[in-house]
C-alpha cells in the first residue's frame, strides 16, 4: 500500500493511541506516538509530521497549551480529540488554529476519513475532487457535472466540497453549519436544508429524487455517488 504521509498521535490513553495507530497504519500512514504534551510538542516541531492528532485532556501540558505553542512555530494541520462535554476547550482550540475535531467516543474510520480530508484541504491549491459525475476544482472554485460547468454560489460550493470530502459519511446540519458558515454562526439549522435544495437543483439529474446528495432523515446529509 502506498504511504500517505506521517501522522503524530498525542494521546495519553495507550489503548486509544494504539487503536488510532493501527487504523492509520492500515490506511497507509506512517505513525509517530507521544503519551504527553511535552513529548508531543517536541516531536511535532522536530520530526515535522504531516498532521497531528492531539488529545485535549493531556497530563502536564494540556492539548490547548500544546496547540498554542505549536502555532507559534508551525502550521502543521491539527485534528483534536475531545470529550463531547469539552465545548469551551474545543472552541478555543479551533480559534487557536486547529483544523478539525473528533468527539470521544469516536469511530476510528471516521477519524481516518477526517485526517484525509484535512490533508486534502492543506495540499497545494490545484486539488480536484471527483465522484458520481461531479468534479470540483477547489482552487478555481469551479464545478462540473458530466463535463458541463455549473455555476454555484460560495455557500453551495462550500456545501458540496464538505460533502465530497467525506463520501459516504453522514454530516449533521450542525457540522455543515460549522464547516460552511463558520464556528461562530448561530443561525437556524434549517438554513442548511434550503441551500442543499438549491445545490441539488444544480448538480442532480432529478432534484426531486436525488442520487448524489442523500437525506438521512433526522440526522443530515451524505454524499453517496
Amino acid at each position: 500500500m502506498a504511504r500517505q504521509g506521517t501522522v503524530l498521535i498525542v494521546e495519553d490513553e495507550e489503548a486509544i493511541r494504539e487503536l488510532v495507530a493501527f487504523h492509520l497504519e492500515t490506511a497507509g500512514f506512517r505513525v509517530q506516538q507521544a503519551a504527553d504534551g511535552e513529548e508531543g510538542l517536541r516531536l511535532a516541531l522536530e520530526a515535522s509530521p504531516d498532521l497531528v492528532v492531539l488529545d485535549l485532556m493531556l497530563p502536564g501540558l494540556d492539548g490547548v497549551s500544546v496547540l498554542r505553542a505549536l502555532r507559534r512555530q508551525s502550521r502543521v494541520p491539527v485534528v483534536m480529540l475531545t470529550a463531547r462535554t469539552e465545548e469551551a476547550d474545543r472552541v478555543r482550540g479551533l480559534e487557536l488554529g486547529a483544523d478539525d475535531y473528533v468527539g470521544k467516543p469516536f469511530s476510528p474510520r471516521e477519524l481516518v476519513a477526517r485526517i484525509r480530508a484535512v490533508l486534502r484541504r492543506t495540499d497545494p491549491p490545484t486539488e480536484r475532487l471527483a465522484a458520481g459525475g461531479v468534479e470540483i476544482d477547489i482552487s478555481a472554485h469551479r464545478c462540473f457535472v458530466e463535463g458541463l460547468e455549473r455555476e454555484l454560489t460560495l455557500t453551495e460550493f462550500g456545501l458540496l466540497q464538505a460533502l465530497m470530502e467525506r463520501p459516504g459519511q453522514v454530516l449533521t446540519r450542525e457540522m455543515l453549519l460549522e464547516r460552511v458558515w463558520g464556528y461562530d454562526y448561530y443561525g437556524d439549522a434549517r438554513t442548511v436544508d434550503v441551500h442543499v435544495r438549491h445545490l441539488r437543483e444544480k448538480v442532480e439529474v432529478e432534484p426531486s429524487h436525488p442520487r448524489l446528495i442523500e437525506t438521512v432523515r433526522g440526522v443530515g446529509y451524505r454524499f453517496a455517488p
